[in-house]
């Protein structure tokens, strides 16, 4: 196992660890007087940066991804957790490959679910534009992603240490929905720390 992937794999065990611990604390069954988690001011709501795995299923693995992403402030804010739950963040984020291999810029919608104060998980779906390879001919160690943009998706669970601090195992993928020639799609998988201003 490479130490890139074996670093990544450490934390995102810790990170699992964390989460196992908080969940057994608190009964998820049990009602709460729901409070939202800070907000943010203004326009922006949180700045997340992480660290992924590059596709490490598939070609182009072995290297590291640099992931930012901006979350804008929900237009309305229910006190209920599953209503909340349904009225999405706007995001715009980026995923650079660091030796060189396919990067993207994306946009979306982010959807968060509040378990406790504490532990949340999150869905986003979205587009997203890449500089990766398109055509049906490609080096063995590059991957064919067939057009772009692409449509991109993400999923995570995370941890607040505190109001404004949090962290997060995460797993985003994009693909063309068999829309080009070619749909081998693109994974990746790391662990985020997010800011809520």
């Amino acid at each position: 196992m490479r130490p890139l992937q074996l670093s990544l794999g450490v934390a995102l065990l810790m990170v699992a660890g964390v989460l196992a611990c908080e969940a057994s604390a608190a009964d998820l069954t049990a009602p709460l007087a729901y409070a939202p988690p800070a907000l943010g001011v203004g326009l922006i709501s949180e700045l997340r940066g992480g660290v992924l795995a590059h596709n490490p299923a598939g070609r182009e693995n072995g290297s590291a991804d640099v992931n930012l992403e901006l979350l804008f402030v929900k237009p309305i804010q229910p006190a209920n957790p599953v209503m909340a739950f349904l009225v999405p963040r706007i995001h715009l984020g980026t995923t650079i490959n660091t030796v060189g291999d396919t990067s993207s810029v994306y946009a979306g919608f982010t959807w968060t679910y509040d378990f406790t104060d504490k532990l949340f998980a999150e869905v986003s779906a979205g587009a997203g534009f890449h500089n990766g390879k398109t055509s049906r001919f490609v080096p063995a160690d590059r991957i064919s992603l067939g057009c772009s943009p692409l449509f991109r998706e993400s999923a995570s669970l995370g941890y607040r240490f505190s109001p404004n601090w949090s962290v997060m195992a995460t797993v985003e993928h994009m693909s063309n929905a068999g829309l080009c020639h070619d749909n081998p799609g693109i994974t990746n998988y790391g662990v985020r720390v997010g800011y809520v201003f």
